[in-house]
């Protein structure tokens, strides 16, 4: 059980003093303070109320904190669940986000306890790269009209119709939400480049925030918008669930629970480099799930580990869970103390910080290597999946491009296979021993000897086939190596069980089986096939193999002999 014991336990095991409550507080205090635009930003992003991000980065910030599996993993919304979120308050309310969260955290527990941590090493690295930068492109263009200050009084929800959209609002712009915008983008990359220790969302929002107010500078605001910001926790709330609907929330609960669950994994990994620990990746998960089954019921959205806001708590000193659980006090502080000047933001700098986050997430350098630097059949996974990210959504996306990324890596481990007729090569173009050469030389023309190299699945196996069909001669014997064969799987095997009804049935070829390694010989011994094939004809190299045909041959001589 100790893969689920959450890293608050084994510190407070390993003994918690005050110098590391003194680094944890003020790393806690700076992820507080970088967290509140973000949190604000990704619900309004997201179709809800600004201050149920408030409310996820609070609960499930401080429960993630609690039962991490690392030490340094800060949790609450995350831009990469904005386009889903979106989508599903869209078509379902935020009643159906309740429980469609609810079931991914359900999920996403049972993952946990499944010991299922190590999912993250099955999500193909191109496939990662490319929703992810889809999910980029998807929120930067969602802020044009906030960053614009754009009339509309509705944007479709398809990628292309919302851009048709915003050209045909391209009238209403209006010059201060732009300035407003472009100012807090150079705020956060002048920050970010030149005084890093400083958060410069913050410095954003404070100062034009303030510059709005005092010089009545017409932009909308999260007041205009939303109106007041409560400063008090909401009140436990049973969502309405309309069981109709039910059957059609699975896929979006999924598509929950497996973003949350590489997200926080990738920000563990991420987390780990940084800090040269190791996390607990079952025990992420169960608090992923809990976090995300008991926050919807608060007001909240779905969670899961922060990247940025993770390193932001690993640079500014955080050692421990308590820094995350310093984080969201914070966060409940300022909320109780300051709720309600945060209806001031204008909607602008929201958008400008969401451009921001949207090229961090990008992560264009990746992109650019995996099209330039890599294999045909990456660069086209990961294309394929930034573009149907893009243009269908990301629960299509993720699923087509993990498919597309199996079917090319089974078509790479088909390349890799091969069968030879070894009866066939000289010493030029082979890789065998020129010792086995010779004996293979020797040996009876009615002897053939193939060798098959790599896994001999469902890919290469049509390969046999095609070789075995091709022989001129029909040998009385087929001597089969085995020793490179690592693995087979059950179409190889019906290519083998074939191979020896056909020799049983007097149609083909006795058949000998030459180094059979450990899986195969399992695989092959509970099928039954060694005891059909028989003992004596399952041998360990080419010299037993070679004997064992020569006197195969004598037998058959000397039964057509009394025939």
């Amino acid at each position: 059980m100790q893969s689920l014991e959450p890293k608050l336990l084994t510190v407070i095991r390993e003994g918690y003093t005050t110098a590391l409550f003194g680094r944890d507080l003020i790393a806690g205090v700076t992820v507080g303070i970088v967290a509140l635009p973000l949190a604000i930003a990704f619900a309004v992003a997201s179709g809800v109320a600004p201050a149920q991000g408030l409310y996820t980065a609070i609960i499930a910030g401080f429960l993630i904190s609690v039962l991490s599996g690392s030490r340094v993993q800060i949790g609450g919304p995350t831009g990469a669940f904005i386009v889903l979120v979106y989508e599903i308050v869209h078509r379902f309310g935020y009643d159906g986000l309740v429980v469609a969260t609810v079931l991914a955290g359900g999920l996403l527990i049972v993952m946990g306890i499944a010991r299922l941590g190590s999912i993250i090493h099955f999500i193909p690295y191109p496939v990662t790269v490319g929703f992810t930068a889809g999910i980029a492109v998807v929120i930067a263009s969602s802020q044009l009209p906030d960053g614009l200050g754009l009339e509309m009084s509705e944007v479709p929800a398809k990628f292309i119709p919302k851009w048709s959209a915003y050209f045909n609002a391209m009238g209403s712009l209006n010059p201060w939400a732009a300035v407003i915008t472009v100012a807090t983008v150079g705020i956060l990359i002048i920050f970010s480049r030149y005084i890093p220790r400083v958060p410069g969302s913050i410095v954003a929002v404070l100062t034009l925030t303030i510059a709005v107010s005092v010089f009545n500078i017409p932009v909308e605001t999260i007041g205009s918008r939303f109106g007041d910001v409560p400063n008090t926790l909401p009140a436990l709330r049973m969502p309405h669930i309309d069981w109709s609907t039910l059957p059609d929330l699975i896929s979006p609960a999924l598509s929950i629970a497996l973003l949350a669950a590489i997200e926080s994994l990738l920000s563990a990994v991420v987390a780990d480099g940084m800090t040269g620990q190791r996390h607990r990746p079952n025990a992420e998960l169960l608090a992923q799930g809990v976090a995300n089954l008991v926050t919807p019921f608060f007001g909240g959205i779905p969670a899961t580990g922060a990247i940025a806001r993770t390193a932001t708590n690993i640079k500014a000193g955080g050692k421990t869970p308590v820094a995350g659980i310093i984080h969201a006090i914070t966060l409940l502080l300022i909320l109780l103390a300051a709720g309600r000047w945060a209806a001031l933001i204008p909607m602008s700098v929201l958008a400008g910080i969401l451009l921001v986050v949207a090229y961090n997430m990008s992560e264009l350098h990746f992109f650019w290597r995996i099209v330039r630097d890599t294999t045909k059949s990456d660069a086209i996974v990961m294309l394929s999946t930034f573009t149907l990210t893009i243009l269908i959504d990301l629960t299509i996306a993720l699923q087509v491009g993990v498919v597309m990324a199996a079917f090319l890596f089974m078509r790479r481990m088909a390349e890799v296979s091969n069968v030879t007729a070894l009866g066939l090569v000289n010493g030029e173009d082979s890789e065998i021993s020129s010792i086995e050469l010779e004996k293979l030389k020797a040996m009876p023309p009615s002897v053939e000897v193939f060798e098959i190299n790599g896994p001999f699945f469902f890919g290469a196996a049509n390969k046999f086939a095609s070789a075995i069909t091709r022989i001129e001669n029909k040998p009385s014997v087929l001597v089969l190596r085995l020793h490179n064969v690592p693995t087979i799987d059950a179409t190889g095997l019906r290519v083998l069980v074939s191979l020896q009804e056909r020799s049983e049935k007097r149609h083909g070829p006795s058949l000998i089986l030459e180094g059979v390694r450990s899986q195969p010989r399992h695989l092959l011994t509970r099928s039954r096939f060694l005891a059909r094939v028989g003992d004596k004809n399952v041998v360990p190299n080419l010299d037993a193999a070679l004997d064992r045909a020569r006197e195969l041959l004598t037998i058959e001589q000397r039964d057509a002999d009394k025939a």
